[in-house]
């Protein structure tokens, strides 16, 4: 069986292995996971409504899983794009309610804030990784934390008169659409979902049609025979770092000017940027498996919602399942040696 075979083959699997462990403890603990199952899907898919909100809930995730996606490709490990969301978001609001503009100039100028503020909280763990050899995880976790943190106090004491949140973004720099609206009957579907696909087709070509998309590449793989062959390691180190701090700002901003049309104090993280760690490990860090992950990661979150309702089972099994999925992906090397196992019987 051929890699790209398995490749294909073992997030699959993973998604089954943990929909089956996930029935067991339903079982178990005394639900009725037919009943459970079908809610989920009947909440996720049932009405044109759900559908548009399973495809609202994917858009961010589709840039948060690029995000994590685009830095390992290139060898690096991004665990701080919960912080770039964060600071993304934060900065495509306070672009949307602080000027007044025409919306073909106040949209695009939001959105592009957002991508920068994500680029430049990336580029920190980017410059201290390519100049003082800093480990990138440990500076981009505790970056998350500022990102946090410098956010609420924006929103308390710079974008509001001491309030747990900012003015609604004005009609120009919104994502919302009626049209998109209409078509699924008033769910909270955007245009943001076009620009998550754009950014999809974009992170395949830099990487597999571009010179510079090599160069990051081909650092990932090994530093040290990058160097010799004449790359500069430590710019690539640091535009990948940028790349994919834009990729999660752009996560940020689906949520400041799409979803809700605002930024507020958060409690804590959203969990979007941490979800995307795991969307890119079950899409193989390629750019379809990371669309289809989303969906699937959509579907859960979207559908939890109406399991309760139809079924009496609490949501937070789905949360049960997607930590199986996710361990289940992790444990790849062992799902690899089954499938290895199964073709050599299958050979003989």
């Amino acid at each position: 069986m051929s890699n790209r075979l398995k490749n294909m083959i073992v997030p699959v699997l993973a998604v089954i292995l943990g929909m089956l462990v996930g029935t067991i403890i339903m079982i178990v603990t005394g639900y009725d996971a037919g009943a459970a199952f079908y809610a989920l899907w009947d909440g996720a898919f049932g009405d044109i409504y759900y559908t548009g909100e399973t495809i609202r809930q994917a858009t961010p995730y589709i840039l948060a899983g690029l995000a994590v996606a685009f830095a390992f490709k290139t060898g690096l490990f991004n665990i701080g794009v919960e912080g770039q969301l964060i600071v993304g978001w934060l900065a495509a609001v306070w672009v949307g309610v602080a000027f007044d503009l025409p919306k073909i100039i106040h949209l695009p100028l939001a959105v592009l804030a957002g991508a920068a503020a994500g680029a430049f909280w990336a580029f920190i763990p980017g410059i201290l990784k390519a100049r003082f050899r800093v480990h990138e995880v440990i500076v981009t976790i505790m970056l998350n934390y500022v990102a946090l943190h410098v956010s609420n106090y924006f929103v308390r004491s710079v974008l509001s008169e001491k309030s747990d949140r900012t003015p609604n973004i004005p009609e120009t720099a919104s994502l919302r659409s009626s049209l998109l609206e209409g078509l699924t009957d008033y769910s909270r579907l955007h245009w943001g979902i076009v620009i998550a696909l754009i950014c999809v087709f974009l992170m395949w070509f830099i990487l597999e049609k571009t010179t510079r998309g090599f160069e990051l590449r081909a650092v990932g793989l090994n530093q040290h025979a990058s160097d010799y062959a004449g790359m500069n390691v430590k710019s690539n180190i640091v535009l990948s770092m940028v790349i994919s701090g834009a990729f999660a700002g752009l996560a940020g901003t689906m949520e400041g000017l799409g979803t809700f049309g605002y930024s507020a104090v958060k409690s804590g993280f959203t969990g979007v940027g941490f979800d995307g760690i795991a969307v890119a490990l079950l899409g193989g860090n390629g750019p379809i498996g990371i669309v289809l992950a989303a969906l699937l990661f959509g579907a859960l979150k979207v559908g939890a919602l109406n399991m309760p309702l139809e079924a009496g089972v609490p949501n937070e099994l789905v949360d049960i399942i997607i930590a199986l999925i996710v361990f289940f992906v992790a444990a790849s090397y062992m799902i690899r040696i089954f499938i290895d196992r199964i073709s050599k019987k299958g050979a003989k």
